[in-house]
């Protein structure tokens, strides 16, 4: 398996792995073979490796990463989005601080407007990430099966490039989860 074929089937790679690691398991278990026991042990650990890489991301500023070579720059609305909702903020806490309840209010506003302005860039980020993966799945196939290795690369483009859009959302909305 090449290192671009394994980078696609991470995910579903750890899901097999973990699923033989449990099914060893049990049969190491059952046998009281411990050579079964660790086969399995070492299973799920490349399992939970595999999973953990494939849902990995590197943000930098409004540019994600993924480690299959994606790249992918944010929707402008998310960027203006975070920045609404710093600048309401700040109009919040000061207006707070002196006593100014239309600045306070403003703030509010413009936080909440920053809030929604982020979640819009984020969906628009998602569904083409999304696309892009499905679209350079389809292609790569495609490509595969007609031997045209030109259009199969740029498939894996595109796949590898949605799949670091959608990381980079995922990653903003973990960050902002509460903890």
């Amino acid at each position: 398996m090449s290192s671009n074929n394994k980078d696609q089937t991470s995910t579903l790679q750890s899901y097999v792995d973990s699923a033989t690691a449990t099914v060893q398991s049990a049969i190491g278990s059952i046998t009281g073979n411990p050579a079964d026991k660790q086969q399995a042990s070492d299973k799920k650990v490349v399992a939970d490796a595999e999973h953990d890489l494939s849902h990995s991301a590197a943000k930098v500023g409004p540019f994600t990463a993924s480690p299959s070579g994606g790249i992918a720059k944010d929707d402008p609305n998310r960027s203006a989005g975070a920045w609404n909702q710093n600048v309401g903020a700040l109009k919040e806490s000061v207006g707070g601080f002196v006593g100014a309840e239309g600045l306070k209010q403003e703030g509010v506003r413009q936080n909440k407007e920053g809030q929604g302005q982020e979640a819009e860039g984020q969906l628009k980020d998602l569904g083409q990430g999304l696309g892009d993966r499905v679209g350079g799945a389809v292609g790569s196939a495609v490509a595969g099966l007609s031997g045209n290795t030109a259009a199969k690369s740029e498939a894996q483009k595109q796949h590898d490039d949605g799949k670091a859009r959608q990381r980079g959302v995922e990653a903003d909305l973990q960050k902002q989860a509460p903890q």
